[in-house]
């Protein structure tokens, strides 16, 4: 027999109380009294520490206790770290189902409820939804909330674009082909990009499966629906097209040992036309390299075609063990509906803070790389094309599956045929755990 939670236990006793009161219910908050919220960031992204700061600006009482790791570590450890008793308030969530398989994290419907949530638009919170049990996702109860609401395009250093008379955006995937390719000529490298530790390559190729068919395929491979296979015809038609760039000699050499963080310093620096990563550096870019980038959404296989491109939430919940749930859930509520928060969101996230549909994204410098990045938001809202990422099908589909294919790929110990078929047998390996 399942016992309720601390939490729903105090919500029944709120109900209780002001039903027979017959007052309003109050939302919860962090109190008034000393609150240390533990925290669990990914390394390298200052958004959550910024806006930590301010809520603690705004609420003395409320300091945190942060803790940062690599992407690829909170992959592995997340599990454990969620299962002690210290376990975070707030964690950044690098994958929900087996998360909540393992009860390790709180559900967040009577949140739902009491911020009224309900208000957001309903496509902001899909990928957050996850169905007793932890399968499938994109449905069922609501267990994370995005600090704001991200996407991938590619970026492009202007300087190096008006040296090969590229003087807009490509409109097909062919343009695009054909400015890597007048790079390339010109004795430039078409494509920084990092694919050590976790597989940057996963970013071109996800962004060409969006161009070559629809993105409700990939989400229901995502998301763990019944039957779904990323052996597709046209997620192998992209992978045949990225094994053509390795082919051709548009990425570095060393790409198998560029990390992230080097990647990024290497482009900043003037290495490479384009840059296929996330509008989570638009502000960067905008601070430390101002008018030197641009930003476009990936172009579709035929001009005028859907675009389809990773969209995603920047992902956090509460652990089910949380000292300070109702704090962390005021935080989270936060973010999204500060008029302050909403401002250092597009200003260092560089993406959508999302929230309230009838709330106005705060104004961005004209013609800054964010500019262009939340123009590009726009134009896959309206085409209804956002994709989860491909690594986050699994807990482990990143590290076991997409990273050592691509890395053997970028070797050439791998096929593009070979590449999708280890990719859904391991996803296959592990939904039968």
């Amino acid at each position: 027999m399942n016992t309720p939670s601390r939490h729903a236990l105090r919500i029944l006793a709120t109900l209780s109380v002001a039903a027979s009161a017959g007052t309003a219910i109050a939302a919860p908050s962090c109190g008034t009294d000393p609150v240390v919220l533990n925290a669990y960031f990914e390394t390298g992204f200052p958004l959550p520490t910024r806006l930590s700061a301010e809520f603690t600006k705004q609420f003395p009482n409320v300091t945190f206790d942060i803790k940062e790791d690599q992407f690829a570590n909170m992959m592995e450890n997340s599990p454990r770290i969620l299962s002690e008793d210290n376990a975070p308030d707030l964690i950044r969530l690098p994958s929900l189902t087996d998360l909540v398989a393992n009860n390790l994290l709180l559900n967040l419907d009577s949140y739902f409820t009491e911020f009224g949530w309900d208000k957001f638009p309903a496509g902001q919170l899909v990928q957050l939804r996850v169905e007793e049990g932890g399968r499938p996702r994109g449905t069922g109860s609501l267990f994370g909330m995005g600090l704001n609401y991200s996407m991938t395009g590619v970026f492009y250093n202007k300087a190096l674009a008006e040296q090969i008379g590229m003087t807009e955006p490509p409109k097909t995937v062919a343009e695009l082909d054909a400015l890597m390719a007048k790079a390339k000529e010109a004795g430039l490298l078409p494509i920084m990009q990092w694919n050590k530790g976790t597989a940057g390559l996963a970013f071109p190729l996800q962004n060409l499966m969006g161009a070559y068919g629809p993105p409700e395929p990939i989400n229901d491979w995502i998301f763990q629906k019944d039957g779904a296979t990323i052996n597709t015809a046209d997620a192998l038609e992209a992978a045949e097209h990225l094994d053509g760039w390795i082919k051709a000699g548009y990425f570095p050499p060393d790409a198998n040992a560029i990390e992230y963080f080097q990647m990024m310093s290497r482009f900043i620096g003037g290495e490479g036309l384009f840059m296929f990563n996330g509008d989570w550096e638009s502000g960067n870019l905008d601070t430390n390299a101002k008018d030197k980038f641009g930003f476009f959404i990936m172009p579709s296989a035929e001009e005028g075609g859907r675009h389809a491109s990773m969209s995603a939430p920047l992902s956090y919940g509460i652990g089910a063990k949380a000292a300070h749930a109702d704090c962390a859930a005021f935080f989270l509520d936060w973010v999204a509906t500060n008029e302050e928060a909403r401002k250092i969101n597009v200003a260092v996230g560089g993406s959508n803070p999302g929230g309230p549909a009838d709330m106005a994204i705060p104004p961005v410098e004209p013609g800054s790389v964010t500019e262009q990045s939340l123009a590009a938001g726009a134009v896959l809202a309206q085409d209804n094309g956002a994709m989860d990422f491909i690594a986050n099908a699994t807990g482990a589909i990143f590290a076991a599956g997409w990273t050592p294919e691509l890395q053997k790929m970028v070797g050439g110990q791998q096929t593009a045929t070979g590449l999708v078929e280890a990719v859904q047998k391991e996803y296959e390996t592990q939904l039968s755990r």
